[in-house]
């Protein structure tokens, strides 16, 4: 059984199709990472998998449920999504920021989700930061306050969507940090970067995204030494006459 299944989703915006016909199967312990040029539908992807954007067809599974059948708080509890721009509220402090999701969806008590909140900040190397509000944080604390939010949830699946896009390059580092950590810890992820060292570091498969269309999928291995697409070679070679 996959954990993450999604089969024939198609999704428009008027007469744009962003995704046609995009099926693909994650299993526990997948490092899957989408890539693509700008508008070719990866974040609106991510967004379907955990219902921010209503798919027009096909179905998408976790664990062989139909995401539609689970209720909104289930829904948020298995699937952690981290944002390109934090979406922090700025008036919780970082510690808060985390403890909101444990008190409302998993209904902790106060006192467990400070505890929860502290040690999963520590895990993202920020134990010293708790009572700081987002705006004294860097963008890269930020970013790494809303991983820990993310993990502190206990998800079955962590969406990464443009993590590192908004963070000055000196930044860019400790996000990926945690990341490749989660990762060697068997942490199940599904990301949208353009972060190629990340991806043939840390992906178990690499998933080529054009025009909302899956052009290309496989080992990263594969993917960047030998495409079997002019397409993915032509982006692979753009992305490399950029560095």
């Amino acid at each position: 059984m996959s954990l993450l299944r999604i089969e024939n989703v198609d999704k428009s915006y008027g007469d744009e199709d962003v995704l046609h016909d995009v099926s693909f199967a994650m299993e526990t312990q997948d490092v899957e990472v989408i890539v693509g040029p700008s508008g070719s539908g990866k974040s609106t992807l991510l967004r379907c998998v955990n219902r921010l954007t209503e798919i027009d067809s096909g179905a998408i599974y976790l664990n062989d449920e139909e995401i539609h059948s689970l209720d909104e708080n289930e829904l948020r509890r298995r699937v952690g999504m981290v944002f390109q721009d934090f979406s922090l509220f700025a008036h919780l402090t970082a510690r808060g920021n985390i403890t909101l999701g444990l008190r409302e969806v998993l209904e902790l008590p106060k006192e467990e989700a400070v505890a929860k909140a502290d040690d999963y900040l520590d895990r993202v190397g920020l134990a010293d930061q708790g009572d700081s509000y987002p705006a004294e944080l860097s963008g890269g604390q930020q970013q790494r306050v809303g991983i820990a939010r993310a993990l502190a949830m206990d998800p079955d699946l962590l969406l990464f969507d443009e993590p590192t896009s908004a963070l000055d390059p000196e930044l860019i580092g400790d996000v990926l940090r945690v990341m490749n950590d989660l990762a060697e810890e068997g942490m199940t992820m599904l990301c949208v970067t353009h972060e190629m060292g990340f991806a043939r570091s840390a992906a178990s498969t690499v998933t080529f995204l054009d025009e909302g269309r899956i052009v290309e999928r496989g080992p990263p291995e594969q993917l960047f030494e030998n495409p079997e697409h002019d397409r993915t070679n032509a982006f692979l070679g753009e992305l490399s006459g950029l560095h």
